[in-house]
């Protein structure tokens, strides 16, 4: 069900004033300067916990109104004014291969849309809303599609709001050094303390600064696999997510009590599905080859496979990463032991 707070209304083909531009260029991103520069109005930003891409490389932009600021009251529903656009590129083997945008359009509508870049690179066209298949070879026989607007909702139509990497645990200034495939941060992108710096945050939250968000756990790589997983998995599984018959909560939250969602709602816990065989648990401690979470991960079978979208390469980096972190993890131990 589509949360009541706000639709997410996709509307692409329309004219600029009642939707997407039909060209990137026209949408606020750049600039024309002797070729295409980003327009200095927006805000670079790098997630500290990316969402993996089939190892696309990615740079993000986000462009608040002059003088408005982000409703940040609740820090993991941040409520962002209207007019904020936000930008996605995605590079294949060194070439740009789509931008994707979301605008803030009305107080009731996000437009979405994306746009594939022409080859000479002079600009990017809006792509119609069933997508465009086979956009990039991303290795030999295997290719990177541009989704459909159906494919974008599932992820973005979300109960605390479709924007997703630009959070109060993304931004943090206590950045994780061992999350997977992290990108530095480079002069002028924005963090939490550049946003509360720059009056865009509303209230100020100077605990943000204070005290800023992290994964808190006694372990590296479990801090790690938290932040993969609510990255990568947590948009769909979560409280109010898209799967309510799936009990998983992966999507981290910036302040919580007790223990993470994300081992509480895995580690030891049955699942319903049969693949492993009877009594699987999402995460069984000591055991890799017995968890269904790392087993759905490491297959691209079109029936078993996670995230079942945005990808077509098993993400192998992510798979090592978790198979150490459940092999280290003390068996359970039953009366029959």
């Amino acid at each position: 069900m589509r949360p009541a707070w706000i639709p997410l209304l996709v509307l692409l083909g329309l004219p600029a004033r009642g939707g997407a531009p039909r060209l990137l260029t026209e949408t606020g991103l750049y600039v024309r300067n002797g070729g295409l520069q980003v327009a200095p109005a927006n805000l670079t930003f790098a997630p500290q916990y990316p969402l993996w891409s089939d190892g696309a490389a990615k740079r993000r932009w986000i462009f608040l109104p002059p003088g408005r600021t982000i409703d940040v009251r609740d820090p993991d529903a941040w409520v962002f004014p209207v007019g904020t656009r936000l930008w996605k590129e995605f590079s294949f083997n060194g070439e740009k291969v789509e931008t994707r945008m979301l605008w803030r359009a009305t107080a009731a509508t996000w437009v979405f849309a994306t746009y594939a870049w022409r080859k000479d690179g002079s600009d990017a066209v809006l792509v119609p809303p069933e997508g465009q298949p086979l956009a990039a070879e991303i290795v030999p026989g295997r290719f990177h599609d541009i989704p459909s607007l159906q494919d974008c909702a599932s992820c973005h139509d979300n109960p605390r709001g479709p924007v997703l990497g630009f959070t109060a645990l993304q931004l943090s200034d206590d950045r994780d050094p061992g999350a997977l495939h992290t990108e530095p941060l480079r002069p002028g992108m924005a963090t939490l303390g550049t946003l509360v710096a720059r009056g865009l945050l509303h209230p100020a939250r100077p605990d943000l600064l204070s005290d800023p968000p992290r994964i808190r756990t006694t372990s590296p790589r479990t801090r790690a696999v938290l932040g993969y997983l609510s990255a990568n998995c947590g948009s769909c599984h979560q409280d109010g997510g898209a799967i309510p018959g799936v009990r998983l909560e992966l999507r981290h939250p910036c302040r919580y009590l007790g223990r993470p969602p994300g081992l509480r709602s895995t580690v030891g816990q049955p699942t319903r599905a049969a693949l492993l065989g009877p009594g699987t648990c999402a995460v069984t401690p000591g055991a890799p080859g017995s968890s269904l979470l790392l087993h759905r991960m490491a297959t691209r079978d079109p029936i078993a496979r996670m995230p079942p979208l945005g990808s077509v390469l098993v993400d192998h980096e992510a798979v090592a990463l978790i198979r150490a972190w459940i092999a280290e993890m003390p068996p359970v131990r039953t009366s029959a032991d």
